[in-house]
């Protein structure tokens, strides 16, 4: 298989490009009119301003609705909950993490070898957290619900294809979840911020445990 082989998503969709957090939407699967964009525009931006001032732990859907000279109930009709509009927020930053490994220049995105992909994910991952590590934080979904959040999906789907490409004789569907669970955020945040890891051991573990379950056994 090449670098560029269509990806299957966890369903076994073809895994086109990105794909969004999950929101909670009350529009179902109807097209968003012009005026419902701009007016989720609108409270993005506002919930963007109150979080630069005062964090994303202090947000609060009534402030969003003050700071957007709204009522309450339109920024909860279109966000469903807090953590909805903790999502969207975060939508746009996981988009642009989505299309460099899935359409990027590589050694991230495709035209590099399969382990040299692996070898850049995690670190690419780390670092695109840790620089919006309390907005992940606060989204952070119930525990139920932590492993069926799509953009995860993708991510575990993006592993098990390259761990597939790397013919390795693991068993490919535990190992990314291995690998995923590695680039946890808290467990991340925890290492570098509580227990001062730096960037660079946490490279490179992530480098030993691609060797250890993408090598094909002799």
């Amino acid at each position: 298989m090449s670098a560029g082989t269509p990806q299957i998503g966890p369903t076994g969709d073809t895994l086109a490009g990105p794909v969004e957090l999950d929101l909670t939407s009350v529009d179902g699967a109807r097209r968003p009119r012009a005026d419902a964009v701009r007016n989720r525009a609108k409270l993005l931006d506002a919930a963007a301003r109150l979080m630069a001032d005062c964090g994303a732990a202090n947000l609060t859907m009534d402030a969003v609705a003050a700071e957007a000279e709204v009522g309450k109930g339109t920024v909860f009709r279109r966000f469903g909950d807090r953590n909805g509009l903790l999502l969207a927020l975060l939508d746009h930053e996981e988009q642009r993490l989505q299309q460099a490994f899935l359409s990027g220049p590589p050694p991230l995105g495709p035209g590099a070898p399969a382990i040299e992909r692996l070898r850049a994910f995690g670190p690419a991952v780390m670092r695109h957290e840790l620089a919006h590590v309390e907005l992940y934080l606060a989204a952070e979904p119930p525990a139920e619900r932590r492993c069926l959040v799509p953009a995860r999906g993708l991510r575990r789907s993006h592993l098990a294809i390259l761990l597939r490409m790397t013919e390795a004789t693991t068993d490919v569907e535990l190992a990314a979840e291995t690998l995923l669970a590695s680039l946890d955020t808290p467990l991340v945040h925890h290492l570098v911020e509580q227990r001062g890891f730096s960037l660079d051991r946490l490279d490179s573990g992530w480098q030993d445990l691609v060797t250890r379950l993408a090598t094909p056994l002799p």
